[in-house]
C-alpha cells in the first residue's frame, strides 16, 4: 500500500509540473503590452489569469499546510483573489486591467516563488506520509492531495480562459493581432453523420461516479426518468447559421424568448460573435487568434449566446436538448470541439452539497440565473473533460467557444 500510495504522490508532481508549465507555454506568444488590457468586464487580462491561478496554489495549499509559510507580497492577496468571500477583499472584476503594477516580470517571480515551495511540499509527500497536530497523516495527505488536484483543475479552466479571454480582447483591436499563425482550432470541420439518434425512454443515471475527479456541482448522482428522444449526430455548422441569418432569424421577434430579443435589439446583434458582415462576392470572415480569416462553411458554428442557440432550435421546429438528456445521449454522438448549449437552468443537483470553507463558493453560490453546457471546446486543456462536466455561463454570454446540438 505504501508503495503504491507514493507512487500516486510521483504522478502528482508530474502533473503539477506538466499543469504549470502548460500556462506558461500559453503565454509564448504574448508581448509585455498583451498582458494587461481588459475591454470588459467578463474577460481578464492574462497576467490577471497567470496570477489568480498562482494566488488559488498560495492561499488555499502554502499557507494552510507549509509550516511557518511567508506570503510572497501580502497584497497580492487582494490583487488576486477572485471571488472568495469568506478570504477577504479584493480588486473589483472590472478593473483587473487597471493594474499596470504588479509587473508581469513581478507575476511571474511569484509564479515561481510559489512553485518552488508547492514541489518541496509534493516532494516531501511522495517522500512519505507527515503529521500534523490533531489529524492524522492518511486524514492530512488526503486533504491536501483533494486541494492539489482541485487547484490543477482551476488552472486548467484559466488555460482555457486565457485564450478565449485573449481571443476577446484582441479582437477589438481594428488590426487584427495575430496570436499564433496556426492556430485557428475553431475551423475543424464536423465528421459526424448526419443523422439522429434515438435514445429510448427510461431510468438514467445522471452525475458523476467512480474515484476520479470532479467538481462538487457534479454530484450527487441521481436518477432521471426520460422520455424517449432524438438528438442529432453532429453540431449545427456555419453554413446552417447562414441560411438562419438570411431567413431573417434575428429579425423575427416569435423566434426569441423576450429577453432574448431585449438583448439582440439592444446590442443590435446580427450574427455570431466576431463574424464580419458578408456581400455577394466574398462572403463572411470571422476572426481567430491566427487573425481575420473566411468563414469555413461546413464547421460547427462557435461563439453564440443561449439566446441564439434557442432561436435558431425555434426556427428549425426543435429543440435544445436538457442537461440530462445530452448525458444520457453522449455516448452515442462525437463531442468535445464546442462548449453545447443545454435546455437546462444551472441548478443543484438532488444531494448536492457545498464544502466547508472557501472551497464551497466554487460553484454553488452561482447556482442562479444561468444555463448549462455540456461538453469541451478546442479550447480546453487534454483530459480536462468529461460527460458530467457541468459548465454554466450567464444566456447572453459568447465569448466562449459555445454551439449546439439539436434535439426533437
Amino acid at each position: 500500500m505504501q508503495a503504491t500510495a507514493t507512487g500516486e504522490k510521483r504522478g502528482l508532481l508530474e502533473y503539477f509540473g506538466r499543469v504549470r508549465a502548460h500556462t506558461e507555454e500559453l503565454c509564448k506568444p504574448l508581448e509585455i503590452e498583451d498582458y494587461i488590457p481588459q475591454p470588459t468586464v467578463d474577460v481578464s487580462p492574462p497576467k490577471w489569469n497567470i496570477a489568480h491561478t498562482t494566488w488559488f496554489f498560495e492561499e488555499m495549499i502554502l499557507k494552510k499546510f507549509v509550516e511557518g509559510y511567508c506570503e510572497f507580497d501580502p497584497q497580492f492577496g487582494f490583487l488576486f483573489n477572485s471571488y472568495y468571500n469568506s478570504i477577504g477583499q479584493r480588486t473589483a472584476r472590472d478593473h483587473r486591467g487597471d493594474l499596470s503594477r504588479p509587473t508581469v516580470k513581478r507575476v511571474f517571480e511569484y509564479r515561481r516563488h510559489v512553485d518552488e515551495h508547492m514541489l518541496k511540499l509534493l516532494g516531501a509527500e511522495a517522500r512519505g506520509p507527515s503529521s500534523e497536530v490533531g489529524r492524522g497523516p492518511e486524514t492530512r495527505n488526503s486533504e491536501l492531495e483533494t486541494l492539489i488536484v482541485l487547484g490543477l483543475n482551476h488552472e486548467q479552466q484559466h488555460q482555457e480562459l486565457f485564450l478565449t479571454d485573449l481571443k476577446y480582447t484582441f479582437a477589438k483591436n481594428p488590426v487584427h493581432p495575430v496570436y499564433r499563425s496556426d492556430f485557428y482550432p475553431e475551423e475543424r470541420s464536423d465528421d459526424s453523420l448526419d443523422g439522429w439518434t434515438t435514445i429510448p425512454s427510461g431510468v438514467y443515471e445522471i452525475g458523476h461516479a467512480g474515484d476520479g475527479f470532479c467538481f462538487d456541482n457534479e454530484l450527487a448522482r441521481h436518477q432521471v426518468l426520460l422520455n424517449e428522444f432524438e438528438v442529432s449526430d453532429r453540431l449545427v455548422t456555419n453554413g446552417e447559421w447562414i441560411k438562419f441569418i438570411d431567413a431573417g432569424g434575428y429579425r423575427d421577434s416569435l423566434l426569441w424568448h423576450s429577453e432574448g430579443w431585449d438583448w439582440v435589439q439592444r446590442e443590435s446583434v446580427t450574427a455570431p460573435l466576431y463574424w464580419q458582415g458578408s456581400d455577394e462576392n466574398n462572403g463572411y470572415k470571422h476572426y481567430t487568434l491566427a487573425g481575420l480569416r473566411d468563414l469555413p462553411l461546413d464547421a460547427p458554428v462557435c461563439h453564440i449566446s443561449w439566446y441564439e442557440a434557442s432561436a435558431f432550435a425555434e426556427w428549425k421546429g426543435m429543440r435544445l436538448p436538457t442537461e440530462f438528456e445530452w448525458e444520457a445521449a453522449s455516448a452515442k454522438f462525437a463531442w468535445g470541439s464546442r462548449w453545447e448549449w443545454t435546455g437546462s437552468a444551472y441548478l443543484p443537483y438532488p444531494g448536492f452539497r457545498k464544502p466547508a470553507g472557501a472551497v464551497g463558493e466554487y460553484n454553488g453560490k452561482f447556482m442562479i440565473n444561468q444555463m448549462v453546457l455540456h461538453g469541451a471546446s478546442v479550447a480546453t486543456p487534454e483530459g480536462h473533460s468529461r460527460p458530467t462536466y457541468r459548465n454554466f455561463f450567464h444566456p447572453h454570454l459568447r465569448w466562449q467557444f459555445t454551439g449546439l446540438r439539436l434535439c426533437r
